[in-house]
């Protein structure tokens, strides 16, 4: 697979795992294809980040000038939260975002004072761990959906060449189950790798539609996701590519059990690489 390339429409966006917290001291193999895409694809001028961890009533763009690291989970490794990710912020850019965002006839709002959570820093940390490329976040809004998820990143494709844009959650993502499995060290639900695999299989067909319908149209999707934030940032990275976007796995697998990790690249139509 070659690299995802410039276009005029930007770089490739991405949908990567931040799986539990503990993922950013035991990276494993989900890790090393994290830092792997980010060592493929051209250096961005900034990275726009969209954590699941971040909902908010209206689409939000963190402008800050320096991002503080938010240790938002209890019960890890102690070493966890000595851990630190000194992003930098492009507030100037962070406004075009602002500005793409609202000339899509969406709401949108700045915040300049919010750092990053785990679901951002973590996969920014093992892509770029020298913190060198300047960062933007974007929150998702759970109350309205995949549909709107997708909205939200296709007014992020109207965006300057150069901006990559990053959606962070888990493809499956049941915390009951996670309990439940720890405590009685059972296998893999089945409907972890086949929600993974019908989320691939129409991905890899460009229906849209039925991703966005995953509740209805796929049988496990809401054993998968009992509640959504994890899901939407798929549907951000998903739209920022624009129409006809060819996607690409490059990393499936499962941590603790009930995480599924994939991770995709989604290509804009105009990009004339073979990946």
């Amino acid at each position: 697979m070659t690299a995802p390339s410039r276009t005029a429409a930007g770089l490739a966006s991405l949908f990567v795992p931040h799986g539990a917290p503990t993922f950013a001291l035991q990276p494993g193999a989900a890790g090393a294809a994290l830092a792997a895409m980010a060592a493929r694809l051209p250096r961005p001028r900034a990275v726009v980040i969209v954590s699941a961890h971040w909902d908010t009533a209206v689409p939000t763009v963190g402008a800050a000038t320096r991002f503080d690291t938010i240790h938002d989970f209890s019960g890890f490794p102690p070493a966890l939260r000595a851990l630190r990710y000194p992003a930098t912020g492009c507030p100037e850019l962070a406004r075009s975002v602002a500005g793409a965002i609202e000339a899509a006839g969406l709401p949108v709002q700045l915040d300049t004072t919010r750092g990053l959570d785990h679901g951002a820093w973590v996969p920014l940390r093992l892509m770029y761990p020298d913190a060198d490329v300047p960062v933007i976040a974007l929150s998702i809004q759970s109350a309205g959906g995949p549909d709107q998820a997708w909205r939200l990143g296709r007014a992020l494709s109207a965006l300057q060449p150069g901006l990559l844009v990053i959606g962070s959650g888990n493809l499956t993502h049941n915390l009951r189950d996670w309990h439940a499995v720890s405590r009685s060290g059972t296998d893999t639900p089945a409907y972890v790798r086949g929600f993974a695999e019908w989320v691939a299989e129409k991905l890899s067909a460009g229906d849209t539609a039925a991703l966005i319908d995953y509740r209805r149209r796929a049988s496990d999707g809401v054993q998968a996701h009992p509640s959504e934030e994890h899901l939407l940032p798929l549907f951000v990275a998903l739209g920022a590519a624009g129409d006809g976007a060819r996607a690409t796995r490059f990393h499936a697998g499962i941590d603790e059990h009930v995480l599924a990790m994939d991770a995709w690249s989604f290509t804009p139509a105009l990009q004339g690489d073979t990946q």
